[in-house]
């Protein structure tokens, strides 16, 4: 896990520096396809998941090291042509598991985070899931165990398998040529979170796109139906880690209300989006009928309040990295505390993006929590050993956030308009 923190030091200011350079792209080119709001969740539902596959909080159901010392046939040396090999393995098994999250109610719950958005950015591409708590992967990658691919070449190229799927999260490219025919393009991949009723479930392929071509699941972007972004069911939040849950939760409600003894079972594995009938009838939800009449969501949050939730995310950012940096000197159950505490702080600045007032209530504790750990042990996770007064700057963003909080909750928060829709 240090190995991971330690890429990510690297990883997190790259892939902020191109979202940036796309939104100043978009500035000049008067093409933006960015709002602040939804640039700021898609930015923090990215912080909770590097948070949580950085801390190992997953229960891995069979390790890819046991499938190799069980199955493999061959012992292979790690060669450029065992890399090439062990990618496209990692490429066949990332299509299975994503067509896998589209077709089945229950894993459609780990991939909604990652097409919540309304909008198609470099930004979107970083909503990446927390509710993977149970780790099946490695069974997908039975075909490299048995060729006896070794542990160490998986784990160095699955990280850069995932990283390579974000340059394509972008209106700004157009088609490029013979190379639809090879990987995965921008092209593709609008098509991919469209919800239109011609490319929905389309273009599963991560990197190589014969797989969709393969397998009857490719869909070119047509000239006269342009994408539109986001779910049926629409989100209506800014809160990451509530998206992440949402499907769960109306799955669990579904199955508590139907009649039928079957159906509270069969609802955990039917296609994406089947319910009991007579949960229909009784519990209707509403779903987006035609595309083009969908009303993007907008909290509408003063020009104060935005600043304010960008001033969140950037020094959520800031305590995140310094998390990175001293991942290696901080132990076991205080990067735990940290990452709870990064989690609150996050759940509380987005709901208050929703402008509920019931985030104060998160963000006082986000912001106790904080004041705790610095009288508790006179320091930040050991941020004194870098600069001696780095916990006062620490001990102060508590301070002003637990103010600024106060301020906003009051002033703009809402009751009725626009609730998180999880009926």
């Amino acid at each position: 896990m240090e190995a991971y923190a330690n890429a990510l030091l690297y990883a997190i200011p790259s892939f902020v520096i191109l979202v940036l350079i796309e939104i100043a792209y978009g500035h000049f080119a008067k093409k933006q396809t960015h709002t602040l709001m939804d640039t700021i969740s898609s930015l923090s539902s990215g912080l909770t998941n590097i948070i949580k596959d950085s801390l190992g909080l997953i229960l891995v159901l069979v390790s890819y090291p046991f499938l190799l010392e069980h199955l493999a046939i061959f012992e292979i040396n790690a060669t450029w042509l065992v890399y090439v090999l062990a990618f496209i393995a990692i490429d066949f098994a990332s299509y299975w598991n994503h067509r896998l999250c589209h077709k089945v109610n229950f894993f459609w719950n780990i991939h909604v985070i990652h097409h919540s958005s309304e909008e198609f950015n470099l930004a979107c591409a970083l909503r990446q899931t927390i509710s993977n708590i149970i780790g099946y992967f490695p069974i997908l990658l039975i075909p490299a165990a048995i060729l006896g691919i070794p542990n160490k070449v998986i784990a160095v190229l699955a990280p850069l398998h995932l990283f390579a799927q974000f340059w394509y999260h972008t209106k700004h490219i157009g088609k490029l040529g013979f190379l639809e025919y090879i990987i995965v393009t921008p092209s593709q991949h609008r098509v991919h979170h469209a919800i239109n009723d011609v490319y929905i479930d389309k273009n599963l392929a991560a990197i190589f796109c014969v797989w969709d071509r393969m397998f009857g699941t490719f869909q070119e972007e047509l000239d006269d139906v342009p994408p539109v972004y986001g779910v049926l069911k629409p989100v209506s939040t800014w809160n990451p880690i509530l998206i992440n849950f949402q499907h769960l939760w109306r799955l669990i409600k579904d199955a508590w209300r139907t009649n039928n003894w079957i159906d509270k079972l069969r609802i955990w594995f039917m296609p994406t989006g089947w319910r009991p009938k007579d949960v229909i009838d009784k519990f209707p939800v509403s779903i987006v009928e035609n595309p083009y009449e969908l009303k993007k969501y907008d909290s509408k949050p003063s020009k104060a309040l935005m600043s304010w939730s960008l001033f969140q995310l950037l020094a959520t950012t800031l305590l995140m990295y310094f998390m990175f940096y001293n991942f290696g000197n901080i132990s076991s159950q205080d990067l735990l505390i940290y990452g709870l505490v990064i989690f609150v702080g996050i759940f509380g600045y987005t709901t208050l993006m929703d402008r509920h007032k019931y985030a104060l209530f998160f963000e006082v504790v986000f912001c106790s929590l904080g004041f705790y750990i610095i009288y508790s042990t006179g320091d930040w996770f050991g941020i004194n050993a870098i600069w001696t007064y780095a916990s006062y700057v620490v001990l102060s963003y508590y301070i002003v956030t637990l103010f600024g909080s106060f301020y906003f909750a009051l002033t703009e928060s809402k009751v009725t308009q626009n609730k998180v829709r999880i009926a």
